[in-house]
């Protein structure tokens, strides 16, 4: 049974809720779990063609990992925890075929961030606040955030952010590229809304493909320029190609299905 989040769906979009409003949201293993449950459900639903995620409350998107579930580990251990959280929420987020939008709504600090920098994009409320805190744990971050931030927000700014311990704000995070929208709260999930419904009028084959082809672009070892040559060939494999050109020469609007 899921107890931590809350997954709705309306109008070809599935909202995803984390659900701990008294731990302001913190990822423990249950939460990683259900979360994992909830994106592979609705990447697989053929009527979901966005998904946004947020946190319940009006104070955190997700505060961070759940310190006591670790505290006692040794290295084999932790190095598990960091592996198995990549494999089942924040690699499988990033690689996603359904476009997934953060809302972030309040604070997003160490694992909280990491999952919002898994997702292809992020929209804040102007009350949210950023940080990756781990060294003043005594660990790094190990969901990913050492890896994305400096490719969101550049090398310097990254490891300031990182050494320093340090949060930013909204604005902060906005001019660091690290979030593409600053909105009020009370406005956050409809304004996400709007830009989800903009997506979803697009071709899911076309928009999967795209999403690959620039994840590939930030992978070791990976020609981006080859996977992006094999996914455009791809796509005129598809029902969504032969509807979108036929509309476009037809003046119409094209009714995508995904195939």
């Amino acid at each position: 049974m899921i107890f931590n989040i809350l997954s709705e769906f309306q109008d070809g979009i599935t909202t995803i809720t984390i659900n701990r409003p008294t731990k302001l949201n913190a990822l423990n293993r249950d939460t990683i779990n259900e979360l994992h449950r909830a994106f592979k459900a609705a990447d697989k639903d053929k009527e979901t063609r966005v998904i946004i995620v947020t946190g319940s409350g009006e104070k955190a998107f997700v505060a961070g990992a759940d310190i006591s579930e670790f505290s006692n580990f040794d290295e084999s251990k932790g190095a598990k925890l960091a592996a198995k959280g990549h494999e089942l929420l924040f690699d499988f987020v990033e690689n996603l075929s359904t476009p997934v939008i953060a809302a972030v709504n309040g604070f997003a600090l160490g694992g909280g961030l990491e999952l919002a920098m898994a997702c292809h994009f992020r929209v804040a409320s102007e009350n949210a606040k950023m940080g990756l805190p781990e060294v003043s744990l005594g660990v790094i971050p190990g969901y990913g955030g050492t890896q994305r931030l400096p490719q969101l927000v550049g090398k310097g700014r990254a490891m300031e952010m990182i050494m320093t311990a340090g949060m930013i704000t909204a604005e902060q995070a906005l001019n660091y590229g690290l979030v593409n929208h600053v909105v009020p709260q009370s406005e956050l999930l409809t304004f996400c809304g709007g830009i989800a419904n903009r997506i979803k009028k697009n071709s899911p084959k076309a928009i999967g493909e795209a999403i690959k082809s620039v994840n590939a672009g930030f992978k070791s070892g990976v020609n981006g320029y080859k996977k992006e040559i094999k996914g455009f060939g791809k796509c005129f494999g598809t029902e969504d190609f032969t509807e979108g050109t036929t509309a476009f020469l037809e003046k119409r609007k094209a009714e995508f299905t995904g195939n």
